[in-house]
């Protein structure tokens, strides 16, 4: 279940690493570097205050793509 994102670019457009992101929605730095690899897929309630945080819709930072299944 891919979940995609756009995070690590939303953060360069106002210039916050990753330890100062995970301060303003309360999580720690190890955990946005998750959210940025993929390696993590955020709450609900992580994914709209890291949105709140841009002032964006989620679905402008997170989208999930279906892998595709080859039925051969």
């Amino acid at each position: 279940m891919p979940l995609y994102n756009r995070l690590k670019e939303y953060r360069s457009k106002i210039d916050v690493n990753q330890q100062q992101m995970g301060a303003l929605v309360g999580v720690s730095r190890q955990t946005i570097s998750q959210i940025e690899r993929g390696d993590y897929s955020p709450s609900v309630t992580l994914a709209l205050k890291i949105a709140k945080v841009f002032g964006v819709n989620v679905e402008e930072i997170f989208w999930y793509e279906e892998e595709s299944v080859d039925n051969e």
